[in-house]
């Protein structure tokens, strides 16, 4: 019974979390109280306290969260094969600044606060880690060594969130063209009988 209390303990506060979030990008974070967050919720700002030390901790803990939930989401859509790359490459950006531009501009207000700011060192070294990691796995699925595929997810990401941030299509551009050719002079290295399969 306790296992079963823990998980809905657990699925009610992430559902919390991600409400609080959702209110914060859309009205901003010096617009909102913890009574509109409770309404948001569903109930009372007293029931909050019940998963949340207070304000800054539900800001901490939610912002890593669903953050996390947004990488998640982008790496869900990474192409399976080389053959996809040139796809993914261009319309990713445009997705995710869609789904998620409101969510990046809200993290970055949280994390460039002085009071967060530990707190966005720490979430930025696990993306470091999870990057590292997916970059492993993607050498497996592509046959691109991680230690080229991994910096080309980094100058990806980048230039997806700050198009998500800035709308800047000169720089998403420019990223993008630096990318194209990273993996192009890759490829233009491995096996002749590969090469034309693989270009992207």
């Amino acid at each position: 019974m306790r296992v079963r209390n823990e998980e809905e303990y657990s699925r009610r506060k992430n559902e919390i979390m991600e409400k609080c979030f959702a209110c914060y990008a859309e009205k901003g974070l010096g617009s909102v109280g913890m009574k509109e967050l409770a309404k948001a919720c569903g109930f009372s700002a007293a029931n909050l306290y019940t998963y949340f030390r207070d304000l800054d901790d539900l800001i901490i803990q939610a912002t890593s969260h669903c953050m996390k939930k947004v990488e998640d989401d982008f790496m869900e859509r990474a192409p399976t094969d080389v053959s996809q790359l040139k796809d993914y490459i261009e319309k990713i950006p445009y997705w995710t600044a869609h789904e998620h531009g409101k969510k990046y501009r809200l993290m970055y207000q949280i994390y460039t606060q002085p009071k967060y700011h530990e707190y966005g060192k720490f979430y930025f070294e696990g993306i470091n880690q999870r990057y590292s990691t997916y970059g492993r796995k993607l050498e497996k699925i592509l046959d691109i060594p991680a230690d080229i595929i991994t910096p080309l997810i980094f100058i990806f990401v980048r230039a997806c969130v700050h198009y998500a941030l800035f709308e800047d299509e000169y720089y998403l551009q420019a990223q993008l063209g630096v990318l194209k050719k990273g993996i192009s002079m890759y490829l233009s290295q491995i096996k002749p009988e590969t090469k034309e399969e693989h270009q992207p």
